[in-house]
């Protein structure tokens, strides 16, 4: 999906699932998400403090009503403890991204002021490269994304994006 994609839809969804830490869970959970026509965008699995359950967070696009069926569909699963869709101004919501951008000694004091902006640091220097390390919210790593495309990805890996409810609620 292009960046200008990802930010300006208004269907995409995120799902949190607390589930037993089994094999098998995923690929059930994946295959709920399969039969209804529905595309995972990003997917995270994650400890929990309780060694004995992870966190999966999807991000999907679609129909909120088949979206809804979907997440009844899941909270039927054996392994599924609980899951729920969650809206992002009740919840803290980061995502992690790493870009190689071919980096020539002409050009590195731009990509520096680039990154300050977004808070983004190098966490490698060689060979006219530079690996770059950013977290923010979605928006915020497509919005570096494409200013850091006219100078050249090269490779680019994302996370997906992980959430905590705020206060008393629980995730």
């Amino acid at each position: 999906m292009t960046t200008e994609k990802r930010t300006e839809r208004k269907d995409i969804h995120t799902i949190s699932f607390l589930v037993a830490n089994k094999p098998g869970v995923l690929v059930r959970i994946a295959l709920v998400f399969a039969r209804r026509a529905f595309n995972i965008d990003s997917l995270v699995v994650s400890p929990t403090v309780n060694p004995n359950f992870s966190r999966m967070t999807i991000t999907a696009q679609g129909n909120p009503e088949t979206l809804d069926q979907i997440i009844k569909q899941a909270a039927k699963l054996i392994d599924v403890i609980h899951v729920s869709e969650h809206a992002l101004e009740g919840a803290v919501e980061k995502e992690l991204a790493l870009f190689k951008v071919h980096a020539k000694p002409s050009i590195k004091t731009a990509v520096h002021k680039t990154m300050r902006k977004f808070h983004a640091h190098i966490v490698d220097d060689t060979d006219h490269y530079l690996v770059i390390e950013q977290t923010g919210t979605t928006a915020e790593l497509d919005e570096f994304e494409t200013l850091l495309k006219k100078y050249g990805i090269v490779e680019m890996v994302r996370t997906g994006k992980i959430l905590v409810m705020k206060g008393k609620q629980t995730t």
